[in-house]
């Protein structure tokens, strides 16, 4: 039997016809037929990443009341203990569109390293002689940091990151923020 086909035009439509002369399926149904079935089985016929969808849809955001909607929804996932790994992708997906939105469209107030290291502490509730036993940062250089005598070294990131444990980007501040703290750093 022959594999090969060959496409025949006829009253408007177009079929294959393999070349022994039987009829087989158009290339648009068979890609209709397979299309709801392959995304059943990726997602795994997990009802609630579809209703997510449906909620809301995986797309650019561009105003700040689409912001806001997937915001709030990030929100109400992420106090959920009970996500199926659908779902976790979908968070992690909307996370990523939020996180894309903002860097292009809303501008973040600069936040010294003093500021930020204080803000740190108080979330983690701990003391500067917690932070100097935990890092092993002295403690007249965490004095200097705090009182912002002094300037975050690579090294005091990498090491508050860790002991607080957050991303070092953290530390950095926006994009022109970061380029004249990585001009002070090399």
């Amino acid at each position: 039997m022959s594999t090969k086909t060959k496409s025949v035009q006829g009253k408007g439509k177009t079929a294959s016809v393999d070349l022994d002369g039987k009829k087989t399926a158009s290339p648009s149904k068979a890609g209709a037929k397979t299309k709801g079935k392959i995304a059943a089985n990726t997602l795994g016929g997990d009802r609630a990443y579809l209703a997510l969808i449906r909620r809301f849809p995986l797309r650019p955001l561009r105003t700040d009341a689409e912001l806001d909607a997937a915001s709030g929804l990030i929100d109400e996932l992420t106090v959920r203990d009970d996500l199926s790994s659908a779902e976790l992708d979908y968070l992690d997906v909307l996370s990523g569109l939020v996180e894309k939105y903002e860097d292009e469209h809303v501008e973040m107030p600069h936040v010294s390293d003093a500021a930020m290291l204080r803000s740190l502490m108080d979330e983690k509730g701990v003391r500067q002689a917690d932070v100097v036993r935990g890092t092993g940062i002295s403690k007249t250089v965490l004095s200097l940091l705090l009182n912002g005598k002094r300037d975050l070294t690579r090294e005091h990131i990498a090491t508050l990151s860790k002991y607080f444990e957050v991303a070092p980007a953290a530390f950095l501040g926006t994009a022109a923020n970061l380029r004249e703290k990585a001009a002070r750093l090399n």
